[in-house]
């Protein structure tokens, strides 16, 4: 189930760059993202991981990238398809072999 996002990317580049913009203009960083918050309609925690993920995907911050996260659920989920996969193969060539050995002793 995916959820539906409120604002759209336009909307959220925007906001972070306004913070970029008006941090000197604030006592901290938190001070104004709380601002522009406000003015965009979203809650401060919500802008600041916005900020975040932005610093993250640039290399002024450690941590995983957006790409990378997305690469890596992917491939995931990818994983989780084969096993499946081989598991009914498995179980189908079990299956058939079992018909094979119950069909020669007849």
């Amino acid at each position: 189930m995916k959820k539906t996002t409120k604002f759209s990317p336009e909307v959220r580049e925007r906001a972070v760059r306004m913070v970029f913009e008006q941090r000197g203009e604030h006592g901290s960083q938190w001070a104004a993202i709380e601002s522009i918050a406000g003015k965009i309609g979203c809650s401060a925690q919500t802008l600041s991981n916005w900020v975040r993920r932005y610093e993250r995907d640039t290399g002024q911050r450690d941590g995983v990238i957006t790409a990378e996260a997305a690469r890596v659920k992917e491939l995931e989920r990818e994983v989780r398809e084969l096993k499946k996969a081989n598991e009914i193969l498995r179980l189908a060539s079990a299956y058939f072999a079992q018909a094979e050995l119950d069909r020669r002793n007849k």
